[in-house]
């Protein structure tokens, strides 16, 4: 028979284990970075599958008859055979800019339409102007270096696609976007091009392959995490801020073979590479209709001095004729219609030169 100490340490030793479960997540840091919960992912599957069914109906199109009911906001809406824009809003503060907004909707309103993602823990202060009043969907929380921002997007591209089949379009924005050019201008390049396949309308997504940051990036989440579904040499990155066609903004609500790989937390050791937002819909897009991308981003970003992943803000006293001029000009084949990141000062002396430079071609 074992001597009493002996019997006394190992009774202590199995005592002593369920402590160390209960205690070490405590003690030894994570591995990983949070990862969407449950129930909002469940939720947000039910959205889009509702999103995807009403697109995929015949009757779907617009042009086609009347349409049903909207689930969103209660209004009824009449299939226009005009093509609408959505304007899509991710905003975790006021949109101060909201009353410059206004001016560039004024006497469009047949043609477009507001939808607004507010991270519900965001205090907003200021009054919401007509265009944005009751246009807020149920938001979840977003955060960066995490997918939550693509759910963001994902939600509002699958509400607008329920709400009104008539839009076509749909342009992700921030509280700090603003208007470079007249409504009318936006509509006519969305409208004009026609290089995709069978001469359909192209997506403004901006799409890149050969970006320094890219290796780190893609294994963020690990050395295979994203394998077998996104192979390095398929793996894109472009701004977050773009303008897709229905039938993109479907086939991003649709997807969950890429969105499985994307969902995964990034590791905590490489949270500084983790940027999901700027990959998950290039590389989805680039990997499933190349040809209907213009890879091209109708929104300018100024990333000269830029800080913790943040581009350049600009300041009131930067705000000038001038700098809209030269923020619309783009290297590409079309010029820019949006512009961030704008303080919000930035307000009053964007009003200034609202309808003498930003609101005319």
């Amino acid at each position: 028979m074992a001597p009493p100490y002996v019997l006394s340490l190992l009774l202590l030793l199995v005592l002593s284990v369920p402590a160390v479960f209960l205690v070490a997540p405590r003690l030894i840091p994570p591995r990983a970075l949070p990862a969407i919960p449950d129930a909002d992912e469940t939720e947000d599957l039910a959205l889009f599958r509702r999103a995807v069914l009403l697109s995929a109906a015949p009757s779907s199109k617009a042009g086609a008859g009347p349409a049903s009911p909207s689930r969103f906001f209660g209004a009824a809406h009449r299939r226009q055979r005009k093509q609408k824009v959505a304007f899509l809003f991710l905003t975790n503060s006021d949109l101060v800019f909201a009353p410059l907004w206004e001016r560039f909707f004024a006497g469009h309103h047949g043609l477009l339409n507001v939808y607004v993602h507010a991270d519900p823990a965001a205090a907003f202060a200021l009054p919401p102007t007509p265009s944005f009043r009751g246009r807020v969907i149920r938001g979840k929380a977003t955060q960066r270096a995490s997918a939550t921002l693509i759910s963001a997007a994902r939600r509002l591209l699958a509400t607008a696609l329920l709400d009104d089949p008539a839009n076509h379009f749909f342009a992700m924005l921030s509280q700090s976007c603003v208007p470079l050019r007249p409504f009318p201008a936006l509509y006519r390049t969305l409208t004009a091009d026609t290089a995709g396949p069978r001469g359909r309308h192209r997506s403004f997504i901006e799409i890149l392959d050969a970006e320094p940051t890219l290796h780190d990036r893609y294994y963020a989440r690990g050395d295979d995490a994203m394998l077998p579904e996104v192979p390095y040499e398929s793996f894109r990155v472009g701004s977050q801020f773009f303008v897709l066609t229905r039938r993109h903004a479907v086939m991003v609500v649709r997807d969950r073979r890429l969105w499985n790989k994307f969902k995964l937390p990034c590791l905590v050791k490489r949270k500084h590479s983790c940027y999901p937002e700027e990959h998950y819909f290039p590389t989805l897009l680039d990997m499933q209709d190349p040809a209907g991308c213009t890879k091209f981003t109708l929104t300018r970003v100024n990333w000269t001095d830029s800080f913790d992943g943040h581009p350049h803000t600009y300041q009131p006293e930067e705000v000038s004729p001038e700098l809209i001029r030269d923020l619309r000009k783009s290297n590409g084949t079309y010029s820019h219609m949006f512009a961030r990141k704008f303080a919000p000062g930035c307000l009053a002396p964007l009003m200034e030169i609202a309808d003498s430079v930003i609101l005319r071609d």
